[in-house]
């Protein structure tokens, strides 16, 4: 499952993390990316939403604060309920803009390792393109199975990022999940090598209350063919 929580906070404008908690769970998802998750301006007595989500997904959890501010942190995670090998974080920022960072590590699943990449792209063009291609020789160096996901923020088919990463992954999903109270936009995407590994993807409109995305959730064949 890759989601863009937009910190928690769903069209009431209320940040509550225990929905986000609940409708993750609701798939029972063994690897998951999660975006704009924020710890900012929350109650003194409310845990740190990196901690609290990690805790609460999986037990696992490889955090990439990007934004640290005196009342807390701003980025994004993969936690899993499956053993996580130390990440790599990798700097994809472009120029001055937004601060972003890719994170890679392998999960030690039940029917081998595999590669995995989350990351959250930027709003201009140019910014896409060049993250797409840090991707793009992060992935190549990765393993034979992999996956990417996280929210691209490319919805064109002829958008940089998606021309780019598409040619890398054979297998790779194409559902709208933005905005989530009328989704029009593909923002949010599971690529994946090899092809086959992706089985089915799908989305639950049950997040509308919950956040601005609708999460993006794909069953993987992991075991090797007969």
């Amino acid at each position: 499952m890759t989601w863009n929580i937009h910190g928690g906070a769903g069209r009431d404008r209320r940040r509550d993390l225990q929905r986000v908690v609940e409708l993750v769970r609701r798939h029972h998802p063994q690897i998951v990316a999660l975006q704009e998750i924020d710890s900012r301006k929350r109650p003194p007595s409310a845990p740190d939403a990196f901690t609290f989500l990690g805790d609460e997904l999986g037990g696992n959890a490889r955090a990439s604060r990007l934004i640290r501010a005196p009342d807390g942190d701003y980025g994004h995670a993969l936690i899993s309920s499956w053993p996580l090998a130390p990440a790599r974080y990798h700097d994809i920022s472009y120029r001055r803009r937004e601060p972003r960072a890719a994170i890679e590590t392998t999960v030690e699943t039940p029917h081998g390792q595999l590669h995995v990449v989350a990351a959250h792209l930027g709003l201009s063009f140019r910014e896409r393109h060049h993250q797409a291609l840090k991707l793009a020789r992060i992935v190549r160096r990765g393993k034979d199975r992999g996956i990417l996901m996280g929210d691209l923020n490319d919805w064109t088919a002829r958008g940089s990022a998606r021309r780019i990463l598409d040619r890398l992954f054979p297998g790779h999903s194409y559902i709208r999940t933005f905005p989530a109270f009328w989704p029009l936009l593909p923002l949010d995407r599971i690529y994946c090598q090899p092809r086959t590994m992706l089985s089915r993807c799908w989305t639950d409109r049950n997040a509308r209350a919950v956040s601005d995305h609708l999460p993006l959730i794909a069953d993987l064949v992991l075991e090797d063919g007969p």
